[in-house]
């Protein structure tokens, strides 16, 4: 045949799935495309699967480009069938060099391939695979206790104080929340650095320097970034919306995100390049093409400037999708975008403890996270917008934008 289609294991000495993930879908392996008859290599990799990319080699189009006979593409797809369903390998992601597979692939592949190399396109330096593999153990323990805290008050909580204002609360269970993730983080690695919503004085100000200071002063290169109860006016209020956020950057990029909600026993967790999961099972955002088939989150805000665009996006938004939610807690609705319960979330100002586990959630869920003018999300971004990616992400914006949220 003119192409030779290759399994490619990213490393050989991880054979089966870290601590923490299940094995990888049997499908999973990155594809190189060898043409041949040119004598050079495409050199491009993509998350698609094998199954799926021999089916998309098999079109009338596909044929006619790449000068493939149905009868090659079957022998490929039943080869590389059989291998991904003997080798019990659960390989990492490799990161896309080029987008040049484009070429190969019928156009209704290339949105999903663009899609699912966004989140990984940003040339990112991760730590070692066996750090990663702790970092997320340590998160999962770490999220879990608090858990149990939350839940051991699950009947309401009485308010320490207001912060911000009385919209903007404290309890008693907040500090101990965090005091416990704090001591379980620090436990396993007591040189990296911690930031958590209780240690930074009310205001996007003070959550903004805060940030600003723990980025640009940071030996160890790792920062635990930590809201302890996620929802507190739900906690307050005894509501099963509530959880603590967890995330992990390196070097000022998210690599390791968990939110567990422990009123569902539902683990959210996500390691830079390796998916996005929930109690174990690989997650997807939802498929929802259009705006008006999306089920769309925002919040509630305390703040006055962010509660006035919250407001005037509603006459606008509200007519152009399914339907709008306000559940009050960000980790959740994060988690939900990432699983496709809900199609996209925004929100006009949000600190980096909010967002920062649910942003590498809905990425290596395939979706996407940016600020209101559609660049990529950072820890240091405040208006944001989650989704599952595609031309709903680019109608909520511009709906947003017509409705003068800027």
């Amino acid at each position: 045949v003119q192409y030779t289609i290759l399994i490619v294991i990213d490393s050989f000495i991880h054979l089966r799935a870290p601590p923490h993930h299940p094995p990888r879908d049997i499908f999973t392996p990155a594809v190189f495309i060898l043409p041949l008859h040119r004598g050079l290599l495409t050199g491009a990799t993509t998350q698609l699967s094998v199954k799926e990319y021999c089916q998309s080699l098999i079109t009338k189009d596909q044929m006619a480009s790449a000068s493939l006979t149905t009868t090659h593409a079957l022998l490929a797809f039943l080869a590389l069938n059989f291998l991904t369903r003997t080798l019990a390998f659960a390989p990492s992601h490799i990161r896309p060099s080029s987008q040049r597979i484009a070429a190969f692939t019928p156009t209704a592949s290339r949105a999903e391939i663009k899609r699912s190399m966004s989140s990984s396109s940003n040339e990112v330096e991760l730590p070692p695979g066996e750090t990663l593999d702790s970092l997320l153990g340590v998160a999962i323990q770490a999220s879990k206790l608090a858990g149990e805290i939350i839940l051991g008050n699950a009947g309401g909580a009485d308010v320490l104080k207001s912060k911000a204002n009385s919209r903007d609360l404290l309890t008693l269970i907040d500090p101990l929340c965090e005091k416990t993730i704090r001591e379980t983080v620090l436990a396993s690695f007591p040189s990296h650095d911690f930031l958590g919503e209780e240690d930074v004085p009310p205001g996007k100000e003070a959550s903004a320097a805060a940030i600003d200071s723990k980025l640009a002063n940071n030996p160890s290169q790792y920062l635990w970034i930590v809201d302890p109860i996620d929802g507190t006016s739900n906690f307050v209020h005894g509501m099963p919306l509530c959880m603590p956020s967890v995330a992990v950057a390196y070097k000022g990029e998210v690599v390791v995100g968990v939110i567990h909600d422990p009123h569902r026993q539902e683990t959210f967790s996500a390691v830079k390049g390796r998916g996005a999961y929930m109690n174990g099972e690989r997650i997807k955002v939802g498929t929802q093409s259009t705006i008006g088939d999306a089920i769309v989150a925002m919040g509630s805000p305390p703040a006055e400037e962010s509660m006035k665009m919250s407001l005037a996006s509603l006459p606008v938004l509200m007519p152009k999708v399914r339907t709008i939610r306000m559940l009050g807690s960000a980790a959740l609705m994060l988690a939900w975008v990432a699983n496709g319960r809900l199609t996209a979330y925004w929100e006009y100002d949000l600190s980096s403890w909010d967002v920062a586990a649910g942003s590498i959630l809905i990425e290596e869920a395939g979706g996407s996270m940016t600020d209101l003018k559609n660049d990529r999300w950072n820890l240091r971004t405040r208006k944001i917008c989650g989704s599952n990616g595609g031309k709903v992400h680019e109608e909520i914006l511009e709906t947003l934008g017509e409705a003068g949220v800027v």
